[in-house]
């Protein structure tokens, strides 16, 4: 499935994030909000090719947010709340320039959202392929 694995492909680099800290300099800033970007994108769309495999209808025209909400309830996913700051969040990147947003998307996205992604991963390889 190509998007699963891509999925897993940005999973993997997202986990550079952890490969650097604090102070960011510029370029270094911006590439780890982009790897959170880009892990978002993958995730969702994975998420909505899956569910419209499982007969999911929602899946077939599904905005991100209602695809997080349909993933929630077919169990897919287990914490919608922190999904939903995830979303908002990569809402928030096209303001990454301003390092105050830039730094609170990688500050989550090492916390809270690398781990999501991992359990979000281990949930579609023991239940949904």
């Amino acid at each position: 499935m190509r998007k699963y694995d891509n999925f897993c492909s940005a999973l993997r680099n997202m986990e550079k994030i952890y490969d650097y800290q604090e102070p960011y300099d510029t370029v270094i800033l911006t590439g780890l909000v982009g790897l959170y970007e880009i892990c978002f994108e993958q995730a969702w769309k994975m998420m909505k090719e899956i569910l419209e495999n499982h007969g999911f209808e929602e899946g077939a025209t599904g905005s991100p947010k209602l695809i997080l909400k349909t993933a929630y309830k077919a169990g897919m996913i287990k914490n919608a709340d922190l999904w939903l700051q995830a979303l908002q969040e990569r809402n928030n990147v096209s303001h990454s320039y301003n390092e105050k947003v830039a730094l609170s998307i990688v500050h989550q996205a090492k916390n809270d959202f690398y781990q999501m992604f991992c359990e979000l991963k281990k949930e579609i390889e023991t239940k949904w392929l």
